[in-house]
């Protein structure tokens, strides 16, 4: 192999791992019943792969070459430790007592080992926070950085609740099983919140060099509409999918040709997928129909509302702060309020939605959140505030994620120092 072409290989095989890691880990779970095994045989089966495939060349299928791998890794260390292997027969005998459960679809069987997992991960007997951590780490591979930037909690804060969360699966004996039908409407939220985690990840990546990881972005929305297929009649599956999905018809203009941030107004939105809007308008339909309006639902109505309008400027402001309205009653918190802020602005001016940025100030969870401190710089540029409004840009600076972020902030920040000095300020010297 030429020496410009393993460049090529080596991204190759990070886009497998990425795509082959979820489905392998699921497999091996569902084969030895125990996490923390199958974690580490399939790490395993990944440095070996890192060692061979460079220099034999990606194998035709490289899911079953890591397959195969790990669990040859795992027999090995369970005939080095017999107690282990004691245990884990213990637990599938326990499994297999409880019998296969019914699953949602005709053939009794979900169509991704991957999906099994999540749902074990969103099993009752776990804190709600710790299901979505641990699946996110897990399934969805991100690392711990990134599962605590979802959460907004400091990474040794998040490495603490997933090693609990797999104490807990373990200690508790919690099978690796796909929840009955009828269990599955009370498990889906947690689900979801998984799901939506992944996508947020991947519409606007926690760190990096790019603005979007559009791999999970389509990760989520594959997962969503498995999801959609098993339970038709869950509305507020129909919700997360059409949410994601008219949120990703911009992806493509959400980045300018050098990978710069685009921000809405000043998107093309002819780049937009109107496909897309089309069928994630449908799913908002389906969401608000036949019931009290959920969360994914509210927010779905929302993302339809910007993409039906032409511009920033003819959007329908007035009924999105409504419908912020009616998230606050659904799911109270700091960022729906910050986001609902910005709305405000945008309906009644920047001075109304500065003073409900200002009364957020002391909220914990918005500390070292950079869109908070983007809005207030934002809202105080066009308040030709300027000295307020790079000190808040500098704020933002300190915690802005990606390379695009920062460069689109470091951007405005500028423009505000120049227009705090005036024009004689700005002359050469």
């Amino acid at each position: 192999m030429a020496a410009g072409e393993r460049e090529p290989v080596g991204l190759s095989i990070e886009a497998i791992f990425r795509e082959e890691r979820g489905r392998l880990l699921a497999a091996l779970v569902r084969r030895f019943g125990d996490l923390d095994l199958a974690e580490e045989v399939a790490s395993e089966a990944i440095e070996a792969a890192l060692v061979h495939w460079p220099v034999d060349g990606v194998p035709p299928n490289p899911g079953a070459w890591l397959m195969t791998t790990a669990r040859r890794r795992a027999v090995d260390r369970l005939r080095r430790d017999k107690a282990y292997a004691a245990r884990l027969a213990v637990l599938q005998v326990e499994a297999d007592r409880a019998g296969p459960a019914p699953a949602a679809d005709a053939d009794g069987q979900l169509p991704d080992e991957r999906l099994q997992l999540f749902f074990t991960c969103a099993h009752p007997a776990l804190p709600a926070e710790d299901r979505v951590a641990l699946t996110l780490r897990c399934l969805a591979g991100l690392t711990t950085p990134e599962v605590a930037r979802a959460f907004l909690l400091p990474p040794a804060t998040m490495a603490k609740r997933i090693v609990r969360a797999k104490k807990k699966i373990r200690e508790a004996r919690i099978p690796f099983r796909v929840p009955g039908a009828d269990e599955l409407p009370e498990r889906l939220p947690g689900v979801l919140q998984v799901i939506y985690s992944i996508f947020t990840e991947g519409y606007a990546a926690s760190s990096g060099p790019d603005l979007q990881r559009l791999e999970l972005a389509e990760e989520a929305i594959r997962l969503a509409r498995i999801l959609r297929r098993l339970l038709p009649g869950e509305r507020e599956v129909a919700g997360l999918l059409g949410l994601m999905l008219l949120i990703h018809a911009r992806r493509a203009a959400r980045i300018g040709r050098d990978g710069e941030l685009v921000l809405l107004d000043d998107q093309d939105r002819g780049r937009w997928d109107r496909s897309m809007i089309e069928e994630g308008q449908g799913l908002v339909l389906v969401a608000l129909t036949g019931g009290p309006p959920g969360l994914y639902g509210v927010q779905a109505a929302i993302a339809a509302l910007h993409d039906e309008a032409g511009s920033v400027a003819s959007t329908d402001w007035p009924q999105i702060v409504a419908l912020y309205d009616v998230l606050l009653t659904l799911a109270p918190s700091p960022v729906v309020a910050l986001n609902r802020a910005v709305a405000v602005a945008m309906r009644d001016g920047p001075e109304a939605g500065l003073a409900l940025l200002d009364e957020l100030a002391g909220e914990q969870r918005l500390r070292g959140y950079h869109p908070y401190a983007t809005a207030r710089a934002d809202l105080l540029q066009r308040l030709g505030r300027h000295r307020e409004a790079a000190a808040a840009y500098r704020e933002a600076l300190g915690s802005a994620g990606t390379e695009p972020e920062r460069v689109h902030l470091l951007r405005r920040l500028r423009e505000c120092e120049d227009l705090e000095r005036g024009p004689d300020d700005r002359r050469p010297r």
